[in-house]
């Protein structure tokens, strides 16, 4: 059995959540990738004065340290910002559960090794309903299996593109699995210049 991840899950029963609520525009001042879990869901997170609004529900104890997200439809939808997945990735959070994602968050999130994972909205209630009646629901995410397991719901499979799931079964981004082919390039440029010699 591989399992990908294992994780407490947390709900934000929201449609059409933007890159903008993600990490609001004023956060993006950096191209470093570290920090930006603190503007995670800024405007949602904290009140005017700057302190933790007590009814956002991420901000309940029993979601503290969740890593498994649930929400709804066209989650990751907006502007194009790679910021949106650092900080949810920086949060904390490594499985996202949806009805569906925009299409290049979607991309975003799987060069960061975070998986977006599409159910049916029938099983997206019925996981908010779980949430509303039980606290501290683990989640085990197998990604080899492509199974959801809890001691809480029966096995829930699910479909992941399989350039993605090799990507994150084997922990490399687009650039690392370049630099697996670092053979064949060097022996490519080698014929190249070979073939070439006034160069």
């Amino acid at each position: 059995m591989s399992v990908f991840h294992c994780g407490l899950l947390a709900p934000l029963d929201k449609n059409n959540v933007d890159t903008d609520q993600i990490i609001p525009k004023q956060f993006l001042t950096s191209t470093s990738r570290d920090g930006f879990d603190k503007a995670l869901f800024y405007d949602w997170r904290y009140t005017e004065q700057g302190e933790p609004d007590p009814d956002f529900i991420l901000n309940a104890p029993q979601y503290q340290g969740a890593s498994v997200l649930l929400t709804r439809d066209n989650f990751g939808c907006g502007s194009s910002r790679e910021h949106a997945p650092w900080a949810l990735k920086q949060y904390g959070f490594t499985v996202i559960l949806a009805q569906s994602f925009a299409d290049i968050f979607f991309n975003n999130c799987g060069n960061n090794q975070m998986l977006c994972i599409s159910l049916p909205a029938s099983t997206l209630d019925s996981l908010f309903g779980l949430c509303e009646r039980q606290a501290d629901i683990q989640i085990e995410v197998d990604l080899a299996a492509q199974q959801l397991r809890s001691e809480h719901f029966a096995p829930i499979a699910f479909d992941v593109r399989p350039d993605i799931k090799a990507r994150l079964l084997s922990g490399l981004d687009f650039i690392g699995e370049t630099e697996q082919l670092n053979a064949q390039i060097d022996k490519f440029e080698h014929q190249l210049q070979a073939a070439r010699p006034w160069q």
